[in-house]
């Protein structure tokens, strides 16, 4: 039996940075209504937020990129020099391709736009607490739109087998397929039919194989070498 020390270990605490009070309450009785998920702070601007991170230090922060004054991408920039371990996801109306390179290359493990079905918030929020990366599949498949494949193509064509081909299995080629979707480990385990361990070590394994440290590079690097 748990103890009560346990279960606190397990649940994954949240601050809602995001300036439109309907949006926070909503996102607040939503993400607290799992029992693994605890909303502990929010606040309607960034200076604000940064407060409530260094007194909580958060597992996860949501934060609107469009915040007046201090906006989110900067603020995610700051979290980042704090040194904290705190993961953070973007969370925006906007799909741009530019904002969306800008808040990742700032720190933030996933960018989900505000449509987000509140279930998959959850198992966002459990991913990226985990330390994994997430596209909306919306945005995924803008910014890897944006490569050219058939010039990609060629160029791993004039590479030898050895130099130019990731040695994935057939399994591993169907995991890439979904991750570039933007899928979560929790969805490519629905999809395959297996345990979301055995999802989890297939994409631990395409990220050590393919030399990247991330799902977003690892997708990236699939469509700039034509491997999906």
């Amino acid at each position: 039996m748990s103890t009560a020390v346990e279960i606190e270990k397990k649940t994954i605490s949240v601050i809602i940075v995001e300036d439109f009070k309907l949006t926070r309450v909503g996102l607040r009785c939503a993400l607290n209504s799992n029992e693994d998920i605890n909303v502990v702070a929010e606040s309607d601007n960034a200076t604000d937020g940064l407060d409530l991170i260094r007194r909580h230090n958060p597992n996860v922060v949501l934060m609107d990129l469009g915040l007046a004054g201090m906006n989110g991408i900067e603020a995610t920039l700051k979290i980042k020099e704090m040194g904290l371990d705190t993961k953070v996801i973007a969370l925006t109306s906007h799909d741009r391709e530019e904002e969306v390179i800008a808040a990742l290359s700032s720190g933030a493990m996933a960018y989900c736009l505000k449509d987000i079905d509140p279930v998959k918030l959850a198992d966002v929020i459990r991913d990226v607490a985990e330390g994994v990366c997430w596209l909306d599949p919306v945005i995924a498949r803008k910014v890897l739109d944006a490569f050219p494949k058939q010039e990609a193509l060629g160029i791993l064509k004039d590479k030898s087998s050895e130099e130019g081909r990731v040695p994935l299995t057939e399994r591993e080629y169907e995991v890439l397929k979904h991750l570039v979707e933007g899928k979560s480990n929790t969805e490519i385990a629905k999809e395959l039919i297996v345990s979301v361990h055995t999802a989890k070590a297939h994409v631990c394994s395409i990220l050590q194989k393919m030399c990247v440290n991330d799902r977003v590079q690892a997708a990236v690097k699939a469509v700039k070498e034509g491997l999906v």
